[in-house]
């Protein structure tokens, strides 16, 4: 006979109140009392099969509480958004050409369903990642001494729901990929020593578009403009050692038509979809570019007694270039023309037809960072500490300025006449006129503006998906 659940049994059997008259009269009547044997035995079997289906139904139901108790813990485990204003963390390691950055971030969930950042955690040390190429092992006392940090700043309850990502940029792009790999591979390792939430795609090289699209991201997230529909987003200059990217969305529907292939993409992001014009320039960051304008290769080192000469320096100064663990000899040439003219047609030549022009730019507000910041500061354009507002021609200016001043003695800077130069040259070919104002900035609301931020939205909710 088959267990009867509790809805089963008063269906069979009803309630006091629900049975009818005429049987609740019968039952008290003296007939009643006549009950043989076997009815006698089949009600007290039934009476002992209702309690054991009572006594195995109950606990059915603490197990179902039990299991709805462990998906909750397990969502906050893994640093769910389920709950308002739950805190949760996320720790983004930026392996760029020049140098290997933590940023510790915490959150905590709004009722609008946009997290809310309460605070950043950064560090950073040198050299790169792909310093090691050669010898990946030497990379792990500078890995650990960052986790060690994350594990100051983390609360350990909350080690193991703490998602843990290392993304490479230009500098491992920049490898060949046998030594990319083992580099990955050694840091994968220590990932995995680690107590934090590791992924499938935790430690990888990172596509240039997504590097301007994660720093578009954490802009327009710090400036509120994703979450106010009102607000016009803003778009992203960034200038790295090994290449440079530029981002922003297209109000104009000949953005959208006229771009060359690979140079739209579309994604989601709280809610809402975006589509932005992204591209990556690899090998025309400032490092990078450096060593092209002076003739050198990427990767290549210099014959015994070779040197690269180069007609943005000093005539005749001789100096050192060092880049991904190269050290090139340089030495300025000989120029019938001023500096700044046998400067400008080099790069000019480097950069010509190279770089996309988009005819939107002129009508959108732009943020600028890395070393477009850095050698603002280098030329006294902004203030170290603050930055500030430039105009394009403002570069140029200085590029000139810094050019004239050189050509007698290389002074303190020697390099920088060739990097406003290139700066300079790097916006008009993109489409910026020298009126084209830009924003200088390291920090909006005291958080660091780099693709990380961005980055770690996208890379915590893959890892939710991945362990939900």
């Amino acid at each position: 006979m088959p267990y009867l659940s509790v809805a089963e049994e008063q269906a069979e059997w009803g309630t006091g109140a629900n049975v009818p008259a005429h049987k609740r009269n019968r039952e008290t009547s003296p007939s009643i009392m006549k009950i043989g044997k076997l009815p006698c035995v089949l009600l007290f079997v039934l009476c002992v099969m209702l309690f054991i289906t009572y006594i195995k139904w109950n606990p059915r139901k603490e197990q179902a509480v039990d299991a709805s108790d462990l998906q909750i813990k397990t969502t906050h485990e893994l640093g769910g958004l389920s709950s308002k204003n739950e805190i949760f963390y996320g720790i983004m390691f930026d392996a760029g050409s020049t140098g290997t950055r933590i940023h510790i971030y915490q959150f905590s969930r709004t009722p609008s369903g946009a997290p809310n950042l309460d605070h950043e955690e950064f560090r950073a040390l040198k050299p790169g990642l792909s310093s090691y190429a050669d010898n990946p092992i030497k990379c792990a006392p500078g890995i650990n001494e960052l986790l060690n940090i994350a594990k100051k700043e983390i609360p350990q309850k909350l080690w193991a729901s703490t998602p843990l990502v290392l993304k490479a940029t230009a500098g491992l792009r920049l490898l060949p990929g046998e030594k990319a790999h083992k580099l990955l591979d050694m840091v994968r390792e220590l990932f995995k020593a680690s107590p934090f939430l590791i992924g499938k795609d935790s430690v990888s090289i990172m596509n240039g578009t997504d590097e301007g699209i994660f720093a578009w991201i954490t802009v327009n997230f710090l400036t509120g403009s994703l979450n106010n529909a009102g607000k016009k987003h803003s778009g992203m200059l960034d200038l790295g050692g090994g290449s440079t990217q530029i981002t922003f969305y297209p109000y104009s529907k000949n953005t959208l038509t006229s771009s060359p292939p690979g140079y739209m993409t579309k994604f989601e992001l709280f809610g809402n979809t975006y589509s932005l014009y992204s591209h990556s320039y690899l090998g025309y960051g400032l490092m990078s570019a450096r060593l092209a304008i002076m003739g050198g290769e990427e990767g290549k080192s210099l014959q015994e007694g070779e040197q690269l000469v180069t007609s943005c320096l000093t005539p005749e100064f001789v100096t050192e270039f060092k880049h991904a663990e190269i050290t090139y000899k340089i030495k300025g040439q000989k120029n019938d023309e001023p500096l700044f003219v046998s400067c400008y047609k080099r790069v000019l030549a480097l950069l010509g037809g190279k770089v996309e022009h988009s005819k939107e730019i002129p009508n959108l507000f732009f943020y600028a960072f890395s070393y477009y910041y850095d050698r603002a500061v280098d030329a006294h354009l902004i203030d170290a500490e603050l930055g500030g507002s430039l105009k394009v021609k403002d570069f140029d200016m200085a590029a000139k300025k810094e050019c004239k001043l050189i050509e007698e003695a290389p002074g303190e800077n020697p390099f920088l006449c060739m990097d406003l130069t290139y700066i300079t040259l790097l916006l008009q070919e993109s489409g910026f006129p020298m009126e084209k104002e830009l924003k200088l900035v390291k920090k909006i609301d005291n958080v660091e503006t780099s693709w990380a931020l961005g980055a770690t939205f996208y890379y915590t909710s893959i890892l939710n998906k991945q362990h939900s």
